[in-house]
């Protein structure tokens, strides 16, 4: 695996504990909660591409 997407995401990981917390502290749960999602959507488009290019490789290997 990528050591770089393992940094990235690493990174949006802490930098949405941080804001979650910020805005919690803040009263503002509700934007806390969308700031959640929304790091997990990313985290997840990245795996996505990952994961597509996973099976483009098994795909060739295999000539399937």
């Amino acid at each position: 695996m990528d050591v770089d997407l393992i940094f990235k995401i690493a990174a949006i990981g802490i930098i949405v504990a941080v804001l979650n917390q910020v805005l919690i502290r803040a009263g503002r749960e509700e934007q806390a909660m969308m700031t959640t999602l929304a790091g997990i959507i990313v985290v997840l488009m990245m795996m996505i591409t990952e994961i597509s290019t996973l099976f483009e490789t098994v795909k060739t290997t295999f000539g399937l």
